[in-house]
């Protein structure tokens, strides 16, 4: 279990909840799959091998991970985005919530098959 911020804000078109990663490091990022948050991936942590392909398509093959995403989606077929704040917010409340989110499935990542 990890500790996340979950923070409500206010914006023109209404409220929006967005999970965040307290004190995030590069290369870490909350993925939401059907606009809800069902993936952590930590390019720099290699105890999971999903972790350590998403490191090598990142880095090695100078991808974003928004070109990842969207390869994924293509080839799977489901959607997945990035959390954005919205540009004109104000933020209303913030909560800290333990959840276990899992890296991003392994065969999602093998772009050669």
């Amino acid at each position: 279990m990890k500790k996340y911020k979950l923070t409500t804000y206010r914006t023109i078109t209404g409220s929006i909840d967005i999970l965040e990663i307290p004190k995030q490091k590069p290369g870490q990022w909350v993925i939401y799959q059907n606009e809800k948050p069902s993936y952590f991936v930590d390019c720099f942590d290699f105890k999971k091998e999903s972790n350590l392909r998403l490191n090598n398509l990142i880095l090695s093959e100078r991808n974003t991970i928004e070109d990842v995403l969207k390869k994924i989606k293509k080839k799977k077929k489901i959607k997945l985005s990035l959390p954005r704040r919205p540009l004109l917010e104000i933020e209303m409340k913030s909560i800290i919530k333990e959840l276990d989110l899992q890296p991003l499935p392994e065969e999602w990542l093998d772009f050669n098959v």
